[in-house]
């Protein structure tokens, strides 16, 4: 690769990195499986960087690229999910703590989904994408999204709701 290709690619590496990794470890929560999807993607990215760097968003073409590597991980036959263990109910009002025992609750509830699903809530609502970016960055229609998104939305409230009403029935 040219030299101003490659720093060129080092500043975007640079840029974009830790928000790709954010995402990775939303989708996966798991750090090392954040970090292998990232690491492959952009090492994919540097091999086409010439014509990466040409597109209208290279950031949401190598964010595609990261969303693809991680569910494809979850597809292979040696690929297994680890148990969990159980969340802690909530109690009272949201005092820091009961924060993070809240946020570690809608983490157990996300880690249930289907892995496109979870990408979708986590593209959503995390990364804040609309329909048509997270379409682009799943390969499928926003149509697809929408329902992928209502059918994940319903089953977190399903998950979640043991654990509202044993909030409310503590308050």
């Amino acid at each position: 690769m040219r030299a101003d290709l490659e720093g060129d690619f080092d500043g975007f590496v640079a840029a974009v990195s830790d928000r790709l990794f954010r995402t990775a470890y939303a989708i996966t929560r798991d750090h090392q499986l954040a970090e292998d999807a990232v690491q492959s993607a952009l090492a994919s990215a540097y091999s086409k960087w010439r014509r990466v760097s040409r597109t209208d968003h290279p950031e949401a073409y190598v964010r595609r690229m990261v969303v693809n590597e991680v569910l494809s991980w979850r597809r292979r036959r040696s690929f297994s999910e680890r148990p969990m263990g159980d969340t802690p109910d909530l109690v009272g009002d949201a005092s820091p703590e009961e924060r993070i025992v809240e946020t570690d609750a809608v983490w157990g509830a996300l880690s249930q989904l289907p892995p496109r699903q979870r990408a979708v809530i986590v593209l959503r609502y995390y990364e804040h994408l609309s329909e048509i970016e997270i379409a682009d960055a799943l390969g499928v229609r926003p149509g697809t999204v929408k329902s992928q998104c209502s059918a994940a939305l319903s089953t977190l409230r399903r998950l979640l709701e043991p654990a509202a009403a044993t909030k409310g029935e503590r308050s």
